[in-house]
């Protein structure tokens, strides 16, 4: 899947395509059942797909640090796309710039100069231009007499409520990991390189591996039970810690994970770390040798957690 950063990155290779637009944020079984629509399109026309996403997402640019936390980071995104088969993503820098083209000139500057789109998956309520004129009727009447099609994207149910990227944030607040799993259609994962971190993990005897969020804010916070993979294969079970660690004067969100029964040389690596249970909440302790001993609990809990999980199995 080739990734375009840019509307200035578009050649002519690029023009003639099935387009959809939006966050796409978690990827989603909704999101899902568009990327199809845009596939079975593009394979009766013979085109390639095209997935356009900004990044920041608009309600990032306009509600800086009030906005909802993510479910997946640019990265995170692209490759879940890119399970997905879609051709090319272009991701477009939402800034002062794009926030001040008309509806007019995103239409002509993207879906006609830009990519020559000739089907268009859009939903019905999308609005765009600084000047809200942009939308469902707008790209129709463009379309015909410009043409290109328009298709407005179906809509996908689970328990008879949408799936959304919302309801999953809120069924993650409320540590409900099998409905987040039925709405994206896989469990819940957060994927991010390790780091070099304090190591005061090591230091007091629960060495963990720190995943690297960058400004991502997890829709999660507390201690967890885990599994985690390295390059799609299991690694090992584990706690999780995601939070500001109070306890040592954190101040940016930080995952960490201590993989129970392993040692060796993480830094570097991409780890998936998939979210079982919901152990606690993350809270400040008067001194480490406090929270020294809420980590073996915590260790405790999901070793206890995972031989349970065993015991089921063979008992099945």
């Amino acid at each position: 899947m080739e990734v375009i950063r840019g509307l200035h990155n578009l050649r002519d290779k690029h023009r003639g395509c099935v387009a959809t637009i939006g966050n796409f944020d978690g990827v989603h079984l909704g999101h899902q059942k568009v990327l199809e629509q845009v596939k079975n399109k593009a394979r009766d026309l013979g085109l390639p797909t095209t997935v356009i996403i900004f990044e920041p997402q608009p309600r990032e640019f306009f509600g800086g640090d009030a906005v909802p936390a993510r479910l997946t980071r640019f990265d995170e995104k692209v490759r879940l796309l890119a399970d997905q088969e879609i051709d090319r993503v272009l991701c477009l820098p939402f800034n002062e710039q794009l926030r001040q083209m008309t509806a007019a000139e995103f239409v002509e500057s993207l879906l006609l100069e830009g990519l020559a789109v000739q089907h268009f998956v859009v939903g019905d309520d999308f609005r765009f231009g600084c000047d809200r004129a942009g939308d469902y009727a707008m790209l129709c009447e463009v379309g015909h007499e410009q043409g290109f099609s328009v298709e407005h994207t179906l809509t996908y149910t689970v328990g008879e409520e949408r799936v959304s990227s919302t309801r999953i944030r809120k069924a993650l607040a409320e540590h409900d990991f099998v409905l987040a799993q039925a709405l994206l259609g896989r469990p819940y994962r957060i994927t991010g390189r390790v780091m070099h971190g304090q190591k005061l993990g090591r230091q007091l005897g629960v060495p963990t591996a720190n995943v690297r969020m960058h400004r991502f804010a997890a829709p999660l916070r507390g201690v967890y039970t885990v599994s985690v993979q390295l390059a799609g294969r299991p690694l090992a079970n584990g706690v999780c810690n995601i939070g500001l660690r109070p306890t040592v004067g954190g101040t940016r969100p930080v995952l960490e994970v201590h993989l129970l029964g392993f040692s060796g040389d993480l830094y570097g690596k991409l780890l998936s770390v998939e979210f079982k249970t919901f152990l606690r909440s993350e809270q400040k302790f008067d001194g480490l040798e406090q929270l020294k001993s809420a980590l073996f609990t915590d260790i405790k809990a999901a070793k206890d957690f995972f031989l349970s999980q065993n015991s089921s199995g063979r008992q099945a």
